[in-house]
């Protein structure tokens, strides 16, 4: 059956919280109590500021005026200009009819017409299952649409709060490693004294992370870009909770980003962590870890659900993390596909 693919328009509330309907629906299917997704008040507030680096569209395939399956491309502007990143989500009742196939290549044109030549695309799939997700609804359908995988992530999750008396010993014990280094932790925006060595440090994570076999462009660190992206996370009422380890000569060799969320009740997620090639070694990671989580709970020292994605290979900071008490939950698969 042939579906009517049109454009979203997020400022449509009624055509948006279709769309999220949809959304939320794809997504949480089979991981209703592990799912990791985007609150409604989130995503409208990422759709609807606009943005000078980024340029994104959603879109809808309907089925006699129903809403069966939505998805969407992003751009970046300042960066990767061969890239676009699309996602796809079926309803569930809709499934296995081809809908998903039309509208991905709909979202496949529109990257054609912006020049781009890598598209990437994720999916999850069970922990327990192959570690490149073999067999998986998701992974087949992107393996049969000609992307390949690239890089397998392990979602790990941590209740908090960890023990005061384990964060302590942690650092104390990475303390001697790095006498010469300052942690420095903040909550919010990263302040102006060293937000472009932050931006920069945090431009360079997927390139100095293990990448797999995707094929990866160096990210902007561009200032401005990272103020917008603030100040979307201000609408969308996110919190940053930042560390970071300074070197001796004032540069930062080390930072460590975790978000809580106003609209995900009991949730927090970690993003970012980096150490500099030249600063390893010293036990940083483990420090500025431990120094934000405690940070994060003597801000809120109720229950919360810590999420966090690593390579697979990432071995180093799987350590880390296993030694905080996270444990692995499911899989994200990360494919490319090079027209």
């Amino acid at each position: 059956m042939t579906i009517d693919v049109r454009r979203i328009d997020p400022n449509d509330t009624q055509a948006f919280d279709d769309f999220y309907a949809v959304y939320l629906a794809a997504d949480l299917l089979g991981r209703e109590h592990i799912g990791t997704v985007w609150q409604r008040e989130e995503l409208r507030a990422h759709w609807i500021r606009d943005s000078s680096h980024r340029k994104a569209e959603m879109y809808g395939g309907f089925v006699d005026g129903e809403l069966s399956v939505v998805g969407s491309i992003a751009c970046s502007l300042i960066d990767r200009p061969d890239h676009a990143y699309l996602e796809v989500f079926t309803h569930p009742r809709h499934r296995r009819r081809g809908h998903g196939s039309q509208l991905l290549a709909t979202l496949e044109q529109a990257a054609h017409r912006e020049g781009r030549r890598i598209l990437n695309a994720e999916t999850s799939y069970p922990y327990d299952g192959p570690a490149d997700g073999a067999g998986s609804a998701g992974t087949e359908f992107a393996r049969h649409h000609g992307y390949s995988f690239g890089l397998g992530d392990v979602c790990r999750q941590l209740q908090l709060p960890v023990p005061t008396a384990l964060l302590d010993e942690l650092l104390a014990e990475a303390a001697p490693h790095h006498t010469a280094y300052t942690l420095r932790s903040w909550v919010g925006p990263v302040p102006d004294d060293i937000v472009a060595d932050w931006v920069a440090l945090n431009a360079s994570l997927d390139t100095e992370a293990p990448s797999g076999d995707l094929e990866l462009q160096e990210l902007a660190a561009d200032v401005d870009a990272h103020r917008e992206r603030e100040a979307t996370m201000k609408d969308q009422q996110r919190t940053a909770f930042h560390t970071v380890a300074v070197a001796p000569d004032g540069s930062l060799a080390a930072y460590n980003e975790v978000v809580l969320p106003a609209h995900d009740p009991g949730r927090i997620y970690q993003w970012g962590t980096l150490v500099r090639p030249g600063h390893r070694g010293r036990r940083l990671g483990l420090a500025i870890k431990a120094a934000n989580l405690a940070q994060v709970q003597a801000a809120h020292p109720g229950p919360l659900v810590l999420t966090t994605y690593n390579a697979e290979v990432n071995s180093h900071m799987i350590g880390i993390n296993e030694r905080l008490g996270f444990r692995p939950v499911e899989r994200l698969g990360e494919f490319q596909k090079k027209v």
